[in-house]
């Protein structure tokens, strides 16, 4: 397959390259460096079925040649970058996938939307399966990654039905590991490197609202089953292993055997209470479940982390 992947200098976008060029397919990676960094893809510029371009896909697309798959995972999407980034998040959400679809047409390509667990917002029920419409505030500080996100979900199904555009969207619940940036602003990196360099660990509230956490390779090879498959609607893909804040923080601590003590803050503003995905289906229709335990999973993470900062 000739793959486009967007937002593929990023955390998840550069670990799917790897894996789609070990399965043979040829990709062309395109980022802006907002988010995504170099870093994570220089390891693959002299590779001989991988092509870097740097643009912005909320601009006119073209690429030349033909085109299997397009999988749109451009955007920003730490808590950190909400108010930082809201007006490029909420541009990308939709110039961008609007872009992207409409190149999806052009090309007869299929089309994969990197959504989010996110669409769901403050959960009401509990664990959150696809039917579950979502608690969202669309004028929060949380509402330009949310809303951006449902908006993509809505167009790429608007283009399904009116098109015929044979789509996938892949609702990702927290996802951690390795290449994921020191300043990303999600629990698992800002505790690994407070922990690490000795400083506190930032809790916010009680720590009492819970994450299903899920190593990067675990997702990935969710994404993959996606692709092959042949199903339109959204899929959950996330660990089912819910976990509190403040149990985290203190796993990672004991883990890096750091002397870092607890630091309570203010809740942020919709800050979801709880997140755990149902998975059912994701289960019986990609016969996929994820393999890596927390405990394996942040070691992992942990280790990469304590090389970045030796550098």
């Amino acid at each position: 397959m000739r793959v486009l992947i967007t937002g593929g200098a990023g955390f998840l976008g550069s670990h799917l390259s790897d894996l789609l060029l070990e399965k043979g397919c040829e990709i062309i990676c395109m980022d802006n460096f907002l988010t995504g960094r170099p870093e994570n893809i220089a390891h693959l510029l002299g590779h001989s079925r991988f092509q870097f371009i740097q643009y912005d896909v909320t601009n006119y697309i073209h690429v030349d040649g033909p085109l299997d798959f397009i999988l749109h995972l451009a955007s920003p999407a730490s808590p950190a970058d909400f108010e930082r980034l809201g007006i490029n998040i909420l541009k990308v959400g939709a110039l961008g996938t609007h872009k992207t679809l409409g190149l999806a047409v052009a090309k007869q390509a299929k089309f994969l939307l990197a959504s989010t667990s996110e669409v769901y917002g403050d959960p009401l029920v509990h664990p959150q399966s696809e039917e579950y419409l979502g608690n969202v505030n669309p004028i929060g500080i949380r509402g330009v990654y949310d809303e951006a996100k449902r908006f993509a979900e809505a167009m790429t199904m608007a283009y399904h039905r009116m098109h015929g555009t044979d789509v996938r969207i892949a609702r990702i619940f927290n996802t951690y590991g390795e290449r994921m940036r020191q300043d990303d602003g999600r629990a698992v990196p800002n505790f690994i490197i407070q922990a690490l360099k000795g400083r506190d660990l930032t809790v916010y509230g009680d720590g009492q609202q819970t994450r299903s956490i899920c190593h990067y390779s675990d997702l990935i090879a969710g994404l993959y089953n996606l692709m092959l498959s042949d199903v339109t609607t959204p899929v959950n893909l996330g660990n089912p292993s819910e976990i509190t804040m403040l149990d985290l923080a203190h796993k990672i601590i004991a883990m890096t055997e750091s002397k870092s003590c607890i630091a309570f803050r203010e809740l942020p503003q919709d800050d979801p209470r709880v997140r755990l995905p149902d998975i059912a289906k994701a289960r019986s229709l990609l016969d996929w479940t994820p393999r890596v335990g927390p405990d394996e999973g942040l070691g992992r993470t942990i280790a990469w982390f304590k090389r970045e900062l030796e550098k």
